[in-house]
Protein backbone atom coordinates (compact mmCIF):
# COMPACT_ATOMS: atom_id res chain seq x y z
CA UNK A 1 0.00 0.00 0.00
CA UNK A 2 1.70 3.29 -1.02
CA UNK A 3 0.26 5.47 1.76
CA UNK A 4 1.77 8.54 0.62
CA UNK A 5 -0.35 8.72 -2.24
CA UNK A 6 -3.09 8.09 -0.20
CA UNK A 7 -2.55 10.67 1.97
CA UNK A 8 -1.72 13.19 -1.57
CA UNK A 9 -5.17 12.10 -2.46
CA UNK A 10 -6.85 13.14 0.71
CA UNK A 11 -4.91 16.42 0.59
CA UNK A 12 -5.87 16.88 -2.59
CA UNK A 13 -9.72 16.37 -2.13
CA UNK A 14 -10.13 17.58 1.14
CA UNK A 15 -8.18 20.94 0.13
CA UNK A 16 -10.18 21.27 -2.91
CA UNK A 17 -13.24 21.11 -1.79
CA UNK A 18 -11.94 23.71 0.94
CA UNK A 19 -10.64 26.28 -1.55
CA UNK A 20 -13.67 25.34 -4.03
CA UNK A 21 -16.25 26.32 -0.84
CA UNK A 22 -14.08 29.53 -0.10
CA UNK A 23 -14.07 30.86 -3.62
CA UNK A 24 -17.49 29.80 -5.43
CA UNK A 25 -20.16 27.83 -3.63
CA UNK A 26 -19.66 29.47 -0.26
CA UNK A 27 -19.49 33.01 -1.37
CA UNK A 28 -23.86 33.75 -0.41
CA UNK A 29 -23.84 32.09 2.51
CA UNK A 30 -24.14 33.52 5.73
CA UNK A 31 -21.50 34.24 8.09
CA UNK A 32 -23.39 32.20 10.84
CA UNK A 33 -25.10 29.38 8.73
CA UNK A 34 -24.50 25.95 9.16
CA UNK A 35 -21.88 24.68 6.37
CA UNK A 36 -22.18 21.54 4.45
CA UNK A 37 -21.58 18.30 6.02
CA UNK A 38 -18.80 17.49 3.68
CA UNK A 39 -17.09 20.62 3.34
CA UNK A 40 -17.17 20.72 7.50
CA UNK A 41 -15.32 17.67 7.13
CA UNK A 42 -13.18 19.01 4.79
CA UNK A 43 -12.04 22.04 6.72
CA UNK A 44 -11.70 19.80 9.49
CA UNK A 45 -9.31 17.08 8.45
CA UNK A 46 -7.14 19.20 5.94
CA UNK A 47 -4.77 20.58 8.53
CA UNK A 48 -4.16 17.47 10.53
CA UNK A 49 -3.43 15.30 6.30
CA UNK A 50 -1.50 18.71 5.82
CA UNK A 51 0.48 18.35 8.90
CA UNK A 52 0.92 14.66 8.48
CA UNK A 53 2.03 14.76 4.85
CA UNK A 54 4.45 17.56 5.92
CA UNK A 55 6.20 15.57 8.86
CA UNK A 56 6.12 11.88 6.79
CA UNK A 57 7.53 13.28 3.67
CA UNK A 58 9.96 15.22 4.89
CA UNK A 59 10.99 15.14 8.25
CA UNK A 60 10.08 11.77 9.81
CA UNK A 61 8.24 8.22 8.98
CA UNK A 62 7.80 5.57 11.28
CA UNK A 63 8.13 1.87 10.11
CA UNK A 64 7.34 -1.96 11.85
CA UNK A 65 9.73 -4.08 11.52
CA UNK A 66 8.43 -7.44 9.58
CA UNK A 67 11.32 -10.15 9.55
CA UNK A 68 14.51 -10.76 12.07
CA UNK A 69 16.65 -10.27 8.77
CA UNK A 70 18.37 -7.88 11.14
CA UNK A 71 18.50 -9.25 14.38
CA UNK A 72 19.82 -8.53 16.77
CA UNK A 73 19.66 -5.17 16.32
CA UNK A 74 16.09 -4.91 15.33
CA UNK A 75 13.31 -7.08 16.66
CA UNK A 76 10.40 -8.46 14.96
CA UNK A 77 7.78 -6.14 16.26
CA UNK A 78 10.38 -3.02 16.65
CA UNK A 79 8.37 0.29 15.65
CA UNK A 80 11.34 2.70 14.47
CA UNK A 81 12.07 6.29 13.25
CA UNK A 82 13.57 6.89 9.79
CA UNK A 83 15.03 9.92 8.77
CA UNK A 84 13.26 11.15 5.78
CA UNK A 85 15.64 14.44 5.16
CA UNK A 86 19.70 13.59 5.81
CA UNK A 87 20.65 11.88 3.01
CA UNK A 88 18.49 14.80 0.66
CA UNK A 89 15.09 15.81 0.52
CA UNK A 90 12.62 14.40 -2.02
CA UNK A 91 9.42 15.04 -3.46
CA UNK A 92 6.71 12.31 -2.06
CA UNK A 93 4.89 10.29 -4.19
CA UNK A 94 7.56 9.93 -7.08
CA UNK A 95 10.61 9.65 -4.30
CA UNK A 96 12.68 12.48 -6.59
CA UNK A 97 15.78 13.59 -4.57
CA UNK A 98 15.68 18.32 -5.28
CA UNK A 99 17.89 19.01 -2.73
CA UNK A 100 21.09 17.15 -2.10
CA UNK A 101 22.32 16.92 1.99
CA UNK A 102 24.73 14.27 2.61
CA UNK A 103 25.05 10.26 1.25
CA UNK A 104 24.60 7.46 3.09
CA UNK A 105 27.60 6.11 5.32
CA UNK A 106 28.95 2.97 5.60
CA UNK A 107 27.33 1.45 8.67
CA UNK A 108 24.16 3.57 8.70
CA UNK A 109 20.92 1.36 8.65
CA UNK A 110 18.75 2.42 5.87
CA UNK A 111 15.49 1.86 4.79
CA UNK A 112 14.82 1.62 0.50
CA UNK A 113 12.54 0.20 -1.74
CA UNK A 114 12.92 -2.72 -3.16
CA UNK A 115 14.83 -2.88 -6.33
CA UNK A 116 12.67 -5.56 -7.65
CA UNK A 117 9.24 -3.94 -6.34
CA UNK A 118 9.62 -0.57 -5.17
CA UNK A 119 6.36 -0.86 -3.78
CA UNK A 120 7.95 -2.85 -0.73
CA UNK A 121 9.85 -1.16 1.94
CA UNK A 122 12.89 -3.06 2.84
CA UNK A 123 15.37 -2.05 5.83
CA UNK A 124 19.22 -3.26 5.93
CA UNK A 125 22.79 -2.01 6.94
CA UNK A 126 25.15 0.01 4.23
CA UNK A 127 27.81 -2.26 3.48
CA UNK A 128 29.49 -1.12 0.68
CA UNK A 129 29.21 2.50 -0.85
CA UNK A 130 29.71 3.29 -4.49
CA UNK A 131 33.05 2.09 -5.87
CA UNK A 132 33.68 -0.28 -2.47
CA UNK A 133 35.19 -4.03 -2.95
CA UNK A 134 32.99 -6.24 -1.32
CA UNK A 135 33.56 -9.91 -0.12
CA UNK A 136 32.26 -12.02 2.04
CA UNK A 137 33.63 -15.52 2.42
CA UNK A 138 33.72 -17.79 4.99
CA UNK A 139 31.38 -15.70 7.30
CA UNK A 140 33.76 -12.87 7.04
CA UNK A 141 33.46 -9.22 5.46
CA UNK A 142 36.39 -7.47 3.44
CA UNK A 143 35.70 -3.77 2.40
CA UNK A 144 38.22 -3.04 -0.42
CA UNK A 145 40.87 -5.37 0.87
CA UNK A 146 40.61 -4.84 4.34
CA UNK A 147 39.06 -7.08 6.52
CA UNK A 148 36.50 -5.96 9.06
CA UNK A 149 37.59 -7.10 12.32
CA UNK A 150 34.61 -9.33 14.05
CA UNK A 151 35.27 -9.96 18.09
CA UNK A 152 33.03 -12.76 19.79
CA UNK A 153 30.35 -11.14 21.77
CA UNK A 154 28.41 -14.52 22.85
CA UNK A 155 24.94 -15.87 21.50
CA UNK A 156 21.88 -14.92 20.82
CA UNK A 157 18.77 -17.63 20.31
CA UNK A 158 15.54 -17.09 18.55
CA UNK A 159 13.05 -19.02 17.26
CA UNK A 160 13.06 -19.37 13.13
CA UNK A 161 10.36 -19.73 10.32
CA UNK A 162 8.85 -22.72 10.97
CA UNK A 163 9.22 -22.88 14.39
CA UNK A 164 12.74 -23.65 14.00
CA UNK A 165 14.84 -23.02 16.60
CA UNK A 166 18.26 -21.13 15.89
CA UNK A 167 21.29 -20.46 17.78
CA UNK A 168 23.12 -17.82 16.40
CA UNK A 169 26.88 -16.45 17.24
CA UNK A 170 27.16 -12.41 17.52
CA UNK A 171 30.15 -10.70 16.94
CA UNK A 172 30.97 -6.98 16.98
CA UNK A 173 31.40 -5.68 13.99
CA UNK A 174 32.17 -2.11 13.27
CA UNK A 175 31.47 -0.32 9.79
CA UNK A 176 32.46 3.25 9.35
CA UNK A 177 31.12 4.90 13.08
CA UNK A 178 28.89 2.48 13.81
CA UNK A 179 29.57 -0.76 16.29
CA UNK A 180 27.22 -2.74 15.98
CA UNK A 181 26.15 -6.57 16.55
CA UNK A 182 25.83 -9.01 13.36
CA UNK A 183 24.87 -12.91 13.78
CA UNK A 184 25.88 -16.07 12.22
CA UNK A 185 25.02 -19.81 12.14
CA UNK A 186 28.41 -21.50 11.97
CA UNK A 187 26.76 -24.77 9.67
CA UNK A 188 25.14 -22.09 7.56
CA UNK A 189 27.05 -21.28 4.15
CA UNK A 190 27.99 -17.85 3.28
CA UNK A 191 25.59 -17.62 0.37
CA UNK A 192 23.25 -19.96 -0.90
CA UNK A 193 23.99 -19.87 -4.81
CA UNK A 194 20.54 -21.30 -5.76
CA UNK A 195 18.51 -18.12 -4.46
CA UNK A 196 21.08 -15.54 -6.58
CA UNK A 197 19.13 -13.58 -8.98
CA UNK A 198 21.19 -14.17 -12.09
CA UNK A 199 20.00 -10.98 -14.42
CA UNK A 200 20.09 -7.86 -11.30
CA UNK A 201 21.79 -4.45 -12.61
CA UNK A 202 24.95 -4.62 -12.89
CA UNK A 203 25.87 -8.87 -12.44
CA UNK A 204 28.61 -8.74 -14.32
CA UNK A 205 30.21 -6.39 -10.98
CA UNK A 206 29.59 -9.76 -9.10
CA UNK A 207 31.09 -13.43 -8.87
CA UNK A 208 30.20 -16.31 -6.60
CA UNK A 209 31.43 -19.40 -5.16
CA UNK A 210 30.93 -22.12 -2.73
CA UNK A 211 32.29 -20.21 0.26
CA UNK A 212 30.70 -16.63 -0.66
CA UNK A 213 30.92 -13.69 -3.55
CA UNK A 214 33.25 -10.56 -4.61
CA UNK A 215 31.17 -7.37 -5.29
CA UNK A 216 31.88 -4.56 -6.78
CA UNK A 217 29.93 -1.90 -6.07
CA UNK A 218 28.77 0.21 -9.29
CA UNK A 219 28.35 4.35 -8.81
CA UNK A 220 24.70 5.93 -7.79
CA UNK A 221 24.28 2.21 -6.30
CA UNK A 222 24.60 0.45 -2.75
CA UNK A 223 25.20 -3.16 -1.49
CA UNK A 224 22.97 -4.17 1.59
CA UNK A 225 23.12 -6.71 4.13
CA UNK A 226 21.20 -7.98 6.86
CA UNK A 227 22.95 -7.85 10.18
CA UNK A 228 21.45 -11.43 10.75
CA UNK A 229 23.60 -12.65 7.87
CA UNK A 230 22.59 -15.80 7.40
CA UNK A 231 18.86 -14.80 7.04
CA UNK A 232 18.72 -11.84 5.56
CA UNK A 233 16.97 -11.68 1.99
CA UNK A 234 19.87 -8.77 0.45
CA UNK A 235 22.31 -7.66 -2.36
CA UNK A 236 23.94 -10.63 -2.59
CA UNK A 237 20.92 -12.45 -4.05
CA UNK A 238 19.10 -9.45 -5.34
CA UNK A 239 21.51 -7.19 -6.39
CA UNK A 240 22.34 -3.23 -5.55
CA UNK A 241 20.34 -0.56 -4.28
CA UNK A 242 20.13 2.60 -7.00
CA UNK A 243 20.17 5.95 -4.92
CA UNK A 244 16.53 6.54 -6.34
CA UNK A 245 15.28 3.38 -4.27
CA UNK A 246 16.48 5.32 -0.72
CA UNK A 247 13.90 6.57 2.10
CA UNK A 248 16.00 7.23 5.02
CA UNK A 249 18.15 6.26 7.83
CA UNK A 250 16.69 4.33 10.40
CA UNK A 251 17.30 6.22 13.97
CA UNK A 252 15.30 4.95 16.87
CA UNK A 253 13.12 2.29 18.41
CA UNK A 254 9.84 4.24 19.25
CA UNK A 255 7.60 1.03 20.36
CA UNK A 256 7.95 -2.23 20.74
CA UNK A 257 4.09 -3.67 22.41
CA UNK A 258 5.76 -6.96 23.38
CA UNK A 259 9.40 -5.11 24.95
CA UNK A 260 9.09 -2.14 26.55
CA UNK A 261 12.73 -2.18 27.81
CA UNK A 262 13.41 -1.80 23.76
CA UNK A 263 11.69 1.66 23.23
CA UNK A 264 13.92 4.76 23.07
CA UNK A 265 16.96 2.74 21.74
CA UNK A 266 18.89 4.72 18.96
CA UNK A 267 20.01 2.20 16.37
CA UNK A 268 23.61 1.58 15.88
Amino acid sequence: MNFALILFVALVVTGGIWLVDSLVTGKGRAADAKLPLLVDYAKSFFPVILAVFVLRSFLVEPFKIPSGSMLPTLEIGDFILVNKFQYGIRLPVINKKIVDIDQPKRGDVMVFRYPKDPSLDYIKRVVGLPGDKVEYRNKHLTINGKRVAMERAGEYNYVGSGLNYINGQTYHEKLGEHLHIAMVQAEAPSVLLHQVDGDFPYRDNCTYNEQGFTCRVPDGYYFMMGDNRDASNDSRYWGFVPDENIVGRAFMIWWNFGEFGRIGHFIE
